[in-house]
């Protein structure tokens, strides 16, 4: 049973302004933390600098597709990080299509090839924190989907 379960949490509808508006945030956050190489992707990858720096983690953002969902040992990897991120108040988001994500994200620039991108760390460049519009856009959407009790609020990517 999942915390949205035990607490009845019904999922704001993705119609929302405030909802699009995380997902263009989103977006341009995904392109500001590659360009400055501020991303680190994959759930090993994610885990390994969540253990090592959890202070230098500014954000996170798991991504699952539909057959994803029945993968329980990504879901068991999911459920750890989201504890871990609530124990180090790292705001976390869903996204569920992970095909937009690697579009934005594309393929790893040291082998070329698709990388996993089921869970992706956005991380403070520098010791005076990173002051990006979009981070600072998805941290108050994450603080108002907690005051409705959407501990991981579901994010839709724009096209």
């Amino acid at each position: 049973m999942t915390l949205e379960e035990i607490h009845g949490q019904q999922p704001m509808p993705a119609g929302h302004d405030w909802m699009q508006g995380a997902g263009t945030a989103l977006h341009e956050l995904l392109v500001s933390a590659q360009r400055r190489g501020c991303l680190t992707a994959g759930v090993y990858e994610s885990a390994k600098l969540m253990n090592v720096d959890p202070d230098n983690v500014a954000f996170c953002v798991l991504a699952a597709d539909q057959e994803d969902e029945g993968d329980i040992a990504l879901q068991i990897h999911f459920t750890l990080i989201q504890a871990f991120c609530c124990e180090n108040d790292i705001d976390i988001v869903r996204v569920n299509d992970v095909a937009k994500l690697a579009t934005i994200v594309g393929p790893s620039e040291d082998s070329g090839e698709p990388r996993d991108l089921h869970c992706i760390l956005i991380t403070n460049p520098n010791e005076e924190g990173w002051k990006d519009p979009a981070l600072e856009k998805l941290n108050l959407f994450c603080e108002e989907s907690r005051n409705v009790n959407d501990w991981v609020p579901t994010i839709t990517l724009p096209e």
